[in-house]
């Protein structure tokens, strides 16, 4: 009988952790990305807070892409760009910043550590840092209000 009422005292108090970090989160919200190279809108993502109490990122609007990704592979070939989740298992670093979780590119059919995720212009935009070996780059997404 204690070991359930430890573990429910337990199971609650992280749920509420949960809820607390996810309502208090400045990144969770609606980001438009952009085309590294021409700076055009791709898509809306959302970042939520996944049940495993880690950031993710999912497409929720297609602002200019083909309606398919038929350059993905995977799970994804042949399949809307919406729901395609691009950010998974964040977890907090240092500094408000977010990263040690992974990506995906569906425009490149690329997998990447995503090294960082971070705030910068006032929390109007989100800089992405995503590795591929040793060979990182960066991406912006603006907020959308």
């Amino acid at each position: 009988m204690r070991k359930l009422f430890v573990a429910t005292v337990l199971a609650v108090a992280s749920l509420a952790t949960s809820l607390a970090m996810a309502q208090t989160n400045p990144l969770i919200g609606k980001w438009k990305t952009l085309d590294d190279e021409t700076g055009k809108p791709m898509t809306i993502s959302e970042i939520y807070m996944a049940k495993n109490g880690k950031l993710a990122a999912r497409i929720t609007e297609n602002l200019g892409l083909p309606e398919t990704c038929t350059g993905c592979s995977g799970e994804y070939h042949n399949k809307p760009f919406v729901g395609i989740v691009t950010l998974w298992n964040l977890s907090p670093t240092s500094g408000g910043k977010w990263g040690n979780g992974n990506g995906y590119k569906p425009s490149e059919d690329r997998h990447f550590k995503a090294k960082s995720v971070e705030l910068i212009d006032n929390g109007e935009r989100l800089r992405v840092t995503g590795c591929v070996l040793f060979i990182c780059k960066k991406a912006e997404w603006v907020r959308v209000h």
